[in-house]
């Protein structure tokens, strides 16, 4: 068999990174990591292709070569997924999808022409979808209710990425989250008891990509590292020596979720191991909201008080906002920006709330006939945090799209983001014993300077200032931050542009600029009773 994998093109969007990725002289930000580890599950004697459409499209070779396209996909990279199902259609080719999107909404890539669809977990579905191959069938659905024991995982194919085209590598520790939030599918995909790697197969995982040349920055992808703090602090016992023999050929960042910081020996040993960086679900500092959405982690401590910890423990926050919770009070937006100023999180992916498919919120707002058709996920092309809901708020969209526009605006106004940056740098706990933060080849390193210099101590005069007095605070007080802090500087070149964007696309949903009306239009979506 000739199997011409393909992941499919992302959209401009908040993770996209896209002026970053470009001056940085890079291609895209991650590798598909699913995909990689589903091509180590084909059997051996298989022909492989893989392309990455984020970063070498494929050709009209390959699409002669093949007999069969596999394809995985998240929900942002809708329209390139069904544009290459139908293209492999009409090329006369055997067609089998898998990944959250088709997993979550099974009937769209049917819709498409998909002949296979390999759902949920590839390590149960695979096998299914091989034997029917060999029964010489023609199409098929292949499902699993259990959950896969990831320590029989294969080792993702490493060796078919193009390395040097990304920001970071990846690796994957565990699968599935303990906490039950109305809104997420992470627990509908992945179940509810965090399912984990073993040590020694993790420490494998990162010796392959040692061997293979890559330094730098490592994403462990897992949607919340410490779901399983036993087994997460059995792997640091064993990282840390390992890096330390290594001499600290990577720094990780990784999700986790708030009550991280209530854990004063797990933040100590991801220090110790290399993690520089964490994702936190954060949502609201709404209390209110937090309780409606069953987010009760959240609750337990003061937020503020739990950032404060984790960067004095060595880490760098990256945080999740989100507007538009069932009983929402007016000026959520503004409670956010609050929140964000007060801890100085640099980069708050702020982002309208919408039911995914299966997630407890959608069942709920579907018996209550709330659910809106061909609105939000499954109905527009966008796929992004920039779409209004798709189910009628207890609020107008009108206030929430206007608060959503309005953050995201504030938030990334040129100088306001510079400052959080430098605030938050400042205020990262940097260990003695290793590498603190984000790295780059010297080659990239060099470019990505030369452009940060370029943009922004020179070209743009609003912030000029700004940039070479924090730079020069930055080398004179921290220099151990100072690749971090030059990271994120050039970062606010793509959430520059990004904001414009966003405003562009709610305006366009609205049919009005939300920050160019005083009164708010009467209300047409609000939830009647």
């Amino acid at each position: 068999m000739k199997a011409l994998l393909l992941y499919p093109r992302f959209p401009q969007s908040f993770w996209s990174y896209d002026r970053f990725i470009e001056i940085a002289g890079l291609k895209a930000l991650l590798p598909p990591l699913g995909i990689i580890t589903v091509a180590a599950l084909l059997p051996k004697n298989w022909e492989i292709k893989f392309c990455d459409r984020n970063v070498n499209p494929e050709t009209e070779a390959d699409w002669e070569w093949c007999d069969l396209v596999i394809l995985s996909a998240m929900l942002v990279q809708k329209p390139d997924f069904h544009a290459l199902i139908q293209k492999a259609v009409r090329l006369g080719k055997k067609v089998a999808v898998g990944g959250p999107y088709p997993t979550s909404i099974p009937q769209d890539a049917l819709n498409s022409g998909a002949h296979y669809l390999i759902l949920d977990e590839g390590e149960l579905t695979v096998p299914q979808f091989l034997e029917a191959l060999n029964q010489g069938q023609e199409q098929g659905i292949f499902r699993s209710l259990e959950k896969p024991d990831v320590s029989q995982s294969p080792m993702p194919r490493f060796d078919l990425l193009q390395r040097d085209a990304y920001l970071m590598m990846a690796i994957q520790f565990s699968r599935g989250c303990p906490f039950n939030c109305e809104f997420c599918d992470i627990i509908t995909l992945y179940g509810r008891k965090p399912r984990t790697k073993e040590p020694q197969q993790t420490i494998a995982e990162l010796e392959a990509l040692y061997d293979l040349g890559w330094r730098g920055s490592l994403f462990i992808v897992d949607d919340n590292f410490i779901g399983n703090q036993r087994n997460v602090k059995r792997l640091l016992r064993e990282l840390i020596p390992w890096m330390k023999q290594h001499n600290y050929p990577f720094t990780f960042i990784t999700e986790a979720s708030v009550n991280l910081a209530e854990d004063e020996e797990m933040l100590q040993l991801m220090s110790e191991a290399g993690f520089y960086a964490v994702f936190l679900g954060i949502e609201t500092p709404d209390q209110d909201s937090l309780q409606v959405t069953q987010k009760l982690q959240n609750t337990r401590n003061p937020l503020v008080e739990a950032c404060r910890k984790i960067n004095e423990a060595g880490m760098l926050i990256y945080a999740g906002f989100i507007l538009g919770f069932d009983g929402e009070r007016p000026g959520a937006g503004e409670r956010i920006q609050a929140f964000v100023e007060q801890t100085s999180i640099p980069q708050p992916m702020l982002g309208i709330l919408q039911a995914l498919p299966n997630t407890a919120l959608w069942t709920r707002l579907q018996k209550e006939e709330r659910l809106l058709e061909n609105q939000g996920v499954g109905g527009t092309e966008v796929g992004d945090q920039n779409t209004l809901m798709n189910f009628i708020p207890t609020r107008s969209i009108d206030a929430i799209a206007r608060e959503y526009v309005d953050g995201l605006w504030t938030l990334y106004e040129p100088s306001n983001y510079l400052r959080r940056c430098f605030q938050q740098c400042l205020s990262i706990g940097v260990p003695s014993k290793r590498k603190q933060t984000m790295q780059f080849s010297p080659g990239k390193g060099l470019r990505l300077v030369a452009q940060l210099i370029w943009h922004q101590g020179l070209r743009r005069p609003e912030i000029r200032w700004q940039f070479w007095q924090q730079l020069w605070t930055i080398l004179v007080k921290k220099p151990q931050v100072l690749n971090m802090y030059l990271g994120l500087c050039a970062a606010g070149e793509h959430f520059w542009e990004y904001r414009t964007l966003a405003r562009e696309r709610i305006t366009q949903q609205l049919g009005y600029d939300p920050l160019k009306v005083s009164v708010l239009p009467k209300p047409e979506l609000m939830l009647t009773k």
